[in-house]
């Protein structure tokens, strides 16, 4: 490690959701790189951002479960080249490529595809109408599963208001509205 790259180890544990059901702000509007673990502090995902708090946001809706501690270090201006020395780094300390940096890097950085969650029915439903009634369909199936995703929160204490941009859900899509 270089003097300007701390160890992932050297920083603190901070909580995904706060007693208030909200991200800490204090990383709101924040340029840095941060370090997601699961429920069992184990590494999921390394990213970086020019606000850390939106992208927080992001991987929450997109991996509710995989949500649970954050690692943080922020910069005063972007620096794409200290962001990704830094994020190698720490993938180098881990000793394994987290599943969200690998194998699951969409999952963690694309818009949900709903596609994937279309029940037989509708699959077979969707296969048989025009352009405009699939995108209702997919509409219909984007509502429901940013209902689970809501619900799921929810059940987490999770507070904070999160809007989906509707503009999305007919091509299939489930993102939240940038703030």
């Amino acid at each position: 490690m270089t003097d300007s790259i701390p160890a992932l180890t050297t920083l603190n544990f901070l909580p995904y959701i706060d007693e208030s059901g909200f991200i800490p702000t204090e990383v709101q509007g924040k340029v840095g790189i941060y370090a997601i673990f699961d429920a069992d502090h184990v590494l999921q995902f390394i990213g970086y951002s020019r606000d850390v708090y939106l992208s927080l946001q992001q991987h929450l809706v997109r991996c509710p479960i995989d949500c649970y501690w954050f690692k943080v270090q922020t910069i005063d201006r972007p620096n794409r080249t200290i962001l990704e020395a830094t994020r190698d780094a720490w993938i180098a300390e881990n000793g394994l490529l987290p599943p969200g940096n690998g194998p699951a890097q969409a999952q963690w950085t694309q818009p949900i595809d709903v596609r994937s969650t279309m029940r037989d029915e509708e699959q077979i439903r969707f296969a048989a109408l025009d352009e405009f009634a699939q995108g209702k369909l997919l509409k219909q199936v984007a509502r429901r599963v940013e209902e689970q995703i809501l619900a799921t929160l929810q059940a987490r204490g999770v507070k904070m208001p999160l809007r989906f941009n509707p503009k999305l859900k007919e091509s299939g899509l489930l993102d939240l509205n940038p703030s």
